[in-house]
């Protein structure tokens, strides 16, 4: 079955796009749509998952959330094409769908999440690009870990276990 690829911003005679047709920006005309879903859905899954209890990790509650969500959004000034475009199109869905949770979200399925993109960024994107990407997607996993609910201060490092969640999650992103 063809996967239909992400619309260019350009027509293929190098025209302009048709009047009042939002195209997408080019940084993503490389990407299939299976492909740019799993790129705009990653950083939110990472979210989740560094929220979640796991051993040795208490629950996180809102403030790390929203860290999360902050270093999410903290993408926008990145000097890169591809995070800036996956930003945009994560704060411009309209979809009102959730972010996924349960047993798909398991670290074992996250990590695997993380090793497939790292493949699509590797046969697509620009060096420079994945790097920023992958970076980035960490980043966010780290704020989350760092975070401190109101009335406790920020943690000065990460504890152990979270040590660990954020290695894991730096293998699977080829940081490492």
């Amino acid at each position: 079955m063809l996967t239909p690829e992400v619309p260019m911003s350009h027509s293929v005679a190098g025209e302009p796009p048709s009047a009042g047709r939002r195209a997408a920006p080019l940084t993503t005309a490389v990407y299939s749509a299976a492909e740019w879903d799993l790129l705009t859905s990653l950083p939110g899954r990472v979210v989740v998952a560094a929220t979640a209890p796991g051993p040795g990790r208490p629950a996180r509650g809102v403030a790390e959330g929203l860290a999360g969500l902050e270093a999410m959004a903290a993408g926008r000034s990145f000097d890169s094409d591809l995070v800036r475009a996956v930003v945009s199109a994560i704060y411009a869905r309209h979809d009102n769908q959730p972010l996924p949770t349960g047993p798909s979200d398991d670290l074992v399925d996250l990590l695997a999440a993380c090793r497939a993109v790292v493949r699509v960024l590797d046969r697509r994107a620009d060096p420079a690009d994945s790097a920023a990407y992958r970076q980035w997607v960490q980043s966010v996993a780290a704020r989350v870990c760092r975070a401190a609910p109101p009335g406790r201060p920020p943690l000065a490092g990460e504890a152990p276990a979270d040590r660990r969640f954020l290695d894991r999650l730096g293998d699977a992103l080829g940081l490492r």
